[in-house]
């Protein structure tokens, strides 16, 4: 089934975060009321086509800042051998050893090749006992945490874009506008335009049995807050109510 051209009407909502009244959020109702579910395993193809079974771990993930690097490195401390695929025969297990800095100076997970297929090095291939998979991803389920726990932000938060923005009103003030939606393509900078194969905007992945607000509840109320999030599902309800007025995500079945 074919990816949907990247341009196509949605529909948004804005409204006060509950929390900060300096704070507007911006939610694409379109992706939030979609069927997307992430099918890892379960049919995704990888993000290039030499990868298919390491799905979007293929570059290795960045760190948002410190606290998301400590608080992953911390977790990275507690992965037993049987859960990482990979982990490096050092000893002692030190940052520099699951740690890079890619070409602007950035601090990422490094990245391990395997019959030439590069992924993270957190990222478990087919031929693991425990299957394939991220291992702490594992780590979350065996503790019974969730993944957003111990994965680092931008993993547990793909598919889903928080960005910000200044907003100038015309009376002189300003707030700050906080938009949640959908991670596509163009989150991934120019070279997501060259990616062999992506989930957001493809039909294979619309089979959700519940709505994005539904079966990502944890990620959104860990980006907005638990009070922003009861409104933004409040306002997706009332979307769903009214799909056939509404923008309708095009990869969604009919």
């Amino acid at each position: 089934m074919p990816e949907v051209d990247l341009v196509f009407p949605r529909a948004f909502v804005e409204f006060a975060d509950p929390a900060d009244g300096d704070q507007v959020f911006r939610c694409d109702l379109t992706w939030l009321t979609s069927n997307y579910l992430c099918i890892f395993g379960q049919g995704c193809q990888g993000i290039y086509a030499g990868s298919p079974d390491t799905g979007c771990c293929t570059l290795g993930a960045h760190f948002a800042d410190k606290d998301d690097e400590r608080r992953v490195a911390a977790y990275v401390d507690e992965l037993p051998d049987d859960l990482w695929q990979h982990r490096p025969a050092t000893g002692r297990l030190r940052r520099r050893d699951w740690i890079e800095t890619d070409e602007d100076g950035e601090r990422k997970t490094r990245t391990v090749e395997v019959a030439g297929q590069s992924a993270c090095i957190f990222h478990n291939r087919t031929d693991f006992h425990a299957g394939a998979g991220c291992a702490l991803h594992a780590l979350a389920l065996q503790n019974g945490q969730h993944p957003l726990e111990t994965k680092p932000d931008v993993c547990w938060q793909l598919p889903i874009r928080r960005t910000y923005r200044a907003v100038e009103r015309q009376d002189g003030t300003s707030y700050s506008e906080v938009s949640i939606g959908e991670y596509d393509r163009r989150g991934w900078g120019p070279g997501g335009h060259d990616l062999d194969w992506y989930c957001s905007g493809n039909t294979e992945a619309h089979v959700g049995v519940e709505p994005v607000f539904v079966t990502n509840a944890p990620e959104l109320v860990e980006l907005m807050g638990q009070d922003a999030y009861d409104a933004l599902a409040g306002h997706c309800e009332t979307h769903l109510r009214s799909r056939s007025a509404l923008a309708i995500h095009p990869a969604d079945p009919r």
